[in-house]
């Protein structure tokens, strides 16, 4: 007990500072047969005095020794072995020496590694080191190790100075694509799937084939096969730049697409249907003088270019430029919206709304049609023809040449099912198709009709109704050949066949053509993949070779593809029960010929749609000047090309290859208007086209090399002798993409002896269009 006299009492001793202990392990990762280092450091707050003393690591079953810190801080090394598998946690504990211990308590810090058994694999060799450009090329890990262990990989290929210029790509089994076109060298990689931080790459030389000899090439000047329409080289340009009209020459400018089905031409407004949250908008001013197809007609005038327009015939157009089909107030719990006006959505409920079992969605249905369009008959194209001529005059004197009969009716009751929800019948595309056409001529008889715009192979041979019956009704095989109820109803016609029939009997009735142009939307570019190459860009050397590859679906009697069967009606002559059903070639121009041949003879044929992709690469350039040469050759009457190629988005390469035929030199030249018989022995190499132009008599000559290496070949003319001694020559490649280059030009051998050939040696360059102008 405490005196209670003074002096007497007790002290309080003075409070200690806990310091912040940093545990960095110098892997994050590591095997149990690697040693790993671990800096631990020991801080304290501003004013007080670097902490002295040690510390210790420890995890599970390890405890190291103590490590004095020097600094704050020490470096404690961790033997290989002493961390268990799995997430081991690394505790660091601090103890203060004597001259800390007035200062500091004891602290302590964790950090966390991944400890896994050690790798069987001691390395990886990828071979070999070297691709050639255009062709495949397998790669192969040696994979080495101890023990049992899968040698198994995943193959990477990267570049680190490519550039804009692509890699290529490799396989899931290390096979290469060569890109075109090609850096130097790339590096292959391959990684073990067993231990991802073991893998082993080679650096690969991208070498360009040697150059070959090509095939032999014949034009027959004296075989004038047929003369070229002018209208092939048309495109569906209605948002083109005027000048890049101008630029190619267009001759042809199409309005056509999904929103010209239901456009209002009084009030200048189209509803977007699918391809954008079925809204009403306006087109151009809003206003019928100054409307937006109007200002496609006076542009084409100022430009020298034929109009192509659209007229409904599903029976609706737009009645304003506001409202949707689908408003977020009526349905407000749809898949999805639009992100520009929330209003408007797409017509679609989620999974577990309104009965919807569906895990993409249901459709939502019932729709009233009125919400968003005004039902118009055929009154509406004659009433719209006849304002037309009055603007702009007849066809005949510089209008409006050709109306289309709507578009794509096989999708009516998808991209249009808000007006529109039954699938397309015979009957009504037909009938309809009759009614619209009947009111054109009536009110314009000079202009010229086309129809019925379809663009879905089995819609070629059955109607819409027909294919969705055995879609959804046609059992054991549910295709579209199934259960065709409608064409059976028809007398088991196929469905463009009858169209054609029925059109020839109405002009039997009325006393005039009521059909001009039997019109297909034709997008048979090939599949890489699994995805087509129409659209797309160039892509590796092996899509590339599918996109040249497949122009071949419009003439070759060989060529097949897996999207298109024989149609496989029942009284088909090669008709089988099995549902493997064989393939069919395409060969869409002869077929088209021999449809019109058989059911309405004197019809020209139009494909109003297509598309091959690699727009803004020398590849898509050459497939598309190879599909206007075929189109040539092959006597197609018009074509109007769907995506013009637009050169403030990369794509001049697409729009060159028009200019080859309607520009090549900047001077308004074209390739010839009369087509010769023209072979090629290999068209894969190289295809050739030839035509004879009337202005001049000069023979026009287009080259197109398709391999990846350059091939030399003679260019025989068969009884031909020209009045010059050399060939102008134009060229388009990879070398400069931006224009056709003017080369020197080249000699030509006149016929020996008493013979009747002409000879024109050249070497053509990797992926190049040659253009080859020869005097009479």
């Amino acid at each position: 007990m405490a005196g209670c006299g003074g002096g007497g009492g007790s002290s309080t001793p003075p409070s200690l500072t806990t310091p912040t202990v940093t545990v960095t392990p110098a892997a994050s990762s590591l095997t149990t047969a690697q040693d790993l280092s671990v800096a631990v450091s020991v801080s304290a707050p501003a004013g007080k005095p670097t902490p002295t003393g040690s510390v210790i690591v420890s995890s599970g079953g390890y405890s190291s020794a103590a490590a004095g810190l020097s600094g704050g801080s020490a470096t404690i090394k961790v033997p290989a072995g002493s961390l268990a598998v799995g997430t081991a946690t690394l505790s660091a504990k601090y103890s203060p020496d004597a001259a800390g211990a007035s200062t500091y308590s004891n602290a302590s810090g964790t950090a966390s590694v991944t400890v896994k058994t050690p790798s069987p694999i001691t390395s990886i060799t990828v071979t070999p080191n070297t691709a050639t450009i255009g062709t495949q090329q397998q790669f192969t890990a040696n994979v080495l190790g101890t023990g049992s262990f899968s040698t198994a990989v995943t193959w990477s290929v990267s570049c680190s100075s490519c550039g804009g210029l692509s890699a290529g790509s490799i396989s899931a089994s290390g096979l290469y694509d060569t890109p075109y076109p090609a850096p130097a060298s790339v590096v292959i990689t391959a990684t073990s799937t067993l231990d991802t931080t073991a893998s082993g790459s080679v650096t690969v030389a991208l070498n360009a084939p040697a150059a070959g000899a090509g095939p032999a090439l014949t034009v027959d000047a004296a075989n004038k096969t047929h003369a070229i329409s002018p209208y092939i080289y048309g495109m569906n340009a209605f948002s083109l730049d005027p000048n890049v009209e101008k630029q190619i020459n267009l001759p042809m400018d199409r309005w056509g697409g999904d929103a010209t089905s239901r456009y209002n031409y009084k009030l200048d407004v189209t509803n977007a249907a699918s391809d954008w949250y079925f809204e009403n908008g306006t087109g151009k001013t809003g206003q019928q003088d100054t409307s937006a197809f109007n200002q496609q007609v006076q542009n084409d005038i100022a430009v020298g270019a034929k109009t192509m327009g659209t007229m409904p015939v599903l029976g609706w157009v737009a009645k304003d430029g506001t409202t949707c089909s689908f408003p977020t107030a009526d349905y407000p719990r749809q898949v999805g919206f639009d992100p520009y006006r929330s209003s408007c959505g797409n017509g679609v409920y989620p999974q577990g709304v309104n009965g919807c079992s569906q895990a993409d969605g249901c459709n939502i249905t019932g729709i009233d049609p009125t919400k968003t369009s005004t039902a118009v008959g055929p009154s509406w194209a004659g009433e719209w023809v006849a304002y037309l001529v009055s603007k702009f005059g007849k066809a005949a004197s510089g209008g409006v040449a050709i109306y289309d009969l709507d578009n794509e009716p096989a999708w009516w009751d998808a991209v249009h099912r808000d007006v529109h929800p039954s699938p397309s019948t015979y009957d009504e595309v037909t009938n309809n198709g009759i009614a619209t056409a009947l009111a054109i001529k009536n009110a314009d008889p000079t202009a010229a009709v086309s129809g019925p715009v379809v663009d879905n192979w089995w819609n070629y041979f059955y109607s819409k109704k027909d294919i969705e019956n055995g879609w959804g009704n046609g059992g054991p095989c549910w295709e579209p050949w199934s259960n065709p109820v409608d064409r059976t109803a028809h007398g088991g016609v196929p469905f463009i066949e009858y169209y054609l029939q029925q059109f020839k009997a109405a002009e039997t009735s009325h006393g005039a053509r009521l059909l001009d142009y039997l019109d297909l939307h034709t997008y048979f570019a090939g599949s890489y993949n699994g995805q087509g190459v129409g659209f797309a860009t160039a892509g590796n050397t092996g899509e590339q070779k599918v996109r040249v590859n497949s122009t071949r679906v419009f003439w070759d009697p060989t060529y097949t593809d897996p999207n298109y069967p024989q149609p496989n009606y029942s009284t088909d002559a090669n008709y089988t029960a099995n549902c493997a059903t064989p393939l069919r070639a395409p060969q869409l121009i002869a077929m088209a010929q021999k449809w019109v041949a058989d059911n309405y003879p004197g019809t020209k044929i139009a494909f109003t749609e297509y598309n091959w992709g690699g727009q803004e690469s020398i590849n898509g350039a050459i497939a598309q000047a190879d599909v206007l040469g075929i189109f040539g050759a092959y006597g197609l009457d018009l074509a109007t090309l769907w995506g013009p190629p637009d050169p403030a988005k990369g794509q001049t390469p697409g729009l060159i290859a028009f200019e080859i035929y309607r520009n090549y030199d900047g001077k308004n030249s074209m390739f010839g208007d009369t087509a010769l018989k023209s072979a090629s022995a290999d068209q894969g190499e190289l295809s050739v086209y030839g035509a004879e132009r009337a202005s001049d008599g000069a023979l026009t000559i287009v080259v197109i090399n398709k391999t990846y290496g350059a091939l030399t070949s003679t260019l025989s003319l068969q009884n031909f002798t020209s009045s010059g001694t050399t060939a102008q020559v134009f060229q388009y490649s990879n070398a400069d993409l931006t224009r056709i280059v003017a080369l020197p030009a080249v000699p030509i051998t006149a016929p020996s002896g008493r013979g009747t050939t002409s000879t024109i040696a050249g070497t053509f360059p990797a992926q190049s269009i040659t253009l080859l102008v020869v005097p009479k």
